[in-house]
């Protein structure tokens, strides 16, 4: 009887545990329904926003706008080829001193070795036999064929060292006139580079006359955002000489993680990269509102600060707050890999990290925000519209495909 009670037990254990098992699997099954419908739900919302802003765009401010990233490209390239050129005329500058030394120092051992020679010369072959005669005793005798042998031993060194120093100044004026044909096509590209910039800009200027006061306005912002992506891409690459670790070594793509824990690139809504054109990151806006911003890797931190403009940025309330521009607050982080990572966007001072601290990956630097350049605009009745983060991988100060880093 007691052994049936036992049993009658247990099963009834087991059926409960099963029953509750279950109850934990719908309910996490519900959650993710929920979850699902949820960011479809953000999607939507984004996807209506991004075509309503499109379709108030003229014709005009979209030619203005296509043109506006023409010349930040053109400039940047132009940035990208007065550094090289820059380089280029330090590195053949060197050059130029270096074979102008080593020239002196070949022409001193030279002279030198003819000296000798010569000398050598006028006192004829020294035999064992003359050293032995002229010698006062053996001790003497050692001491002066000793001499004769490391002074013959030198002379075979001093020609042997004129023949590498000759070999080296070959070599190094072979370089440059490398680096002069290299620094004479960099200046070539620089100028017909500079006229396509030129020449983008005077189109500008004739579509921006016939824009509306808010689509000029909208171009100003534009052009200002692109001047501080600029200004962020020359910081890094002066950064490269002057930071604590290396910000230009082998890129490397492994080891990072995603930026806001426990999200992924399905809370990317748009994956393309550029998603459109002069965009140099990828947005992560689903299900983001509130959500802390982590460093990827370890690093130091390069830069944290905030881009201040006249964008109205508003708090969960609908009140404004302090206006922003560009990327509004955010971090960079060198992780000494050969790669840099830009975050933007964040809360107003949600920062807790300053330019030369070392992080550790997943350490948290922020909160997702809607600061400065963000579309859409937030608004009193909206204040979270356009709360993303925006997260670039940088190589050398320049923009590259983020999602090959993400996991």
């Amino acid at each position: 009887m007691k052994n049936f009670l036992k049993n009658v037990v247990g099963i009834l254990l087991v059926v409960a545990i099963v029953a509750q098992t279950g109850i934990v699997l719908a309910l996490s099954k519900s959650e993710l329904e929920n979850q699902q419908a949820q960011n479809q739900k953000e999607i939507d919302q984004l996807t209506k926003d991004m075509e309503e802003i499109e379709a108030k765009k003229s014709a005009t401010m979209k030619e203005v706008e296509s043109l506006i990233n023409q010349i930040a490209d053109y400039q940047s390239q132009l940035d990208k080829l007065n550094s090289q050129i820059s380089d280029l005329e330090s590195k053949i500058s060197q050059a130029e001193k270096d074979i102008v030394a080593k020239e002196e120092e070949y022409n001193t051992q030279k002279q030198l070795a003819n000296d000798m020679l010569i000398a050598m010369y006028e006192q004829g072959e020294t035999t064992y036999l003359e050293v032995l005669l002229t010698s006062t005793n053996v001790v003497d005798f050692i001491s002066r064929y000793y001499l004769i042998s490391e002074l013959t031993s030198y002379n075979i060194d001093l020609l042997e060292s004129i023949e590498k120093e000759r070999i080296e100044i070959e070599n190094i004026k072979a370089e440059l006139q490398n680096d002069k044909k290299e620094l004479d096509t960099a200046k070539a590209s620089k100028q017909a580079k500079y006229n396509e910039l030129k020449s983008a800009e005077a189109q500008k200027s004739a579509y921006v006359s016939k824009l509306s006061a808010e689509e000029k306005s909208d171009q100003e912002e534009l052009e200002k955002f692109k001047a501080d992506q600029r200004e962020i891409e020359n910081q890094l690459r002066k950064l490269q000489d002057t930071s604590k670790g290396d910000i230009t070594g082998t890129p490397s793509k492994s080891g990072y993680i995603f930026p806001i824990p426990g999200l992924s690139k399905a809370n990317i809504n748009n994956k393309t990269y550029p998603s459109y054109s002069g965009h140099t990151g990828v947005d992560i806006n689903i299900n983001v509102i509130g959500k802390n911003v982590v460093a990827v890797k370890d690093g130091t931190v390069e830069v944290s600060t905030a881009k201040l403009g006249s964008i109205s940025s508003y708090d969960s309330n609908g009140k404004r707050i302090r206006g922003y521009s560009s990327y509004g607050e955010y971090v960079i982080i060198n992780h000494h890999d050969g790669t840099s990572t830009l975050y933007g966007h964040m809360l107003p001072d949600s920062r807790r990290v300053v330019a030369g601290q070392e992080v550790k990956q997943g350490q948290i630097i922020g909160t997702v925000g809607n600061t400065g350049n963000c579309q859409p605009r937030p608004t009193p009745s909206r204040p979270t519209a356009g709360t993303h983060l925006h997260f670039e991988v940088r190589i050398k100060g320049s923009p590259v495909n983020p999602l090959p880093y993400l996991p």
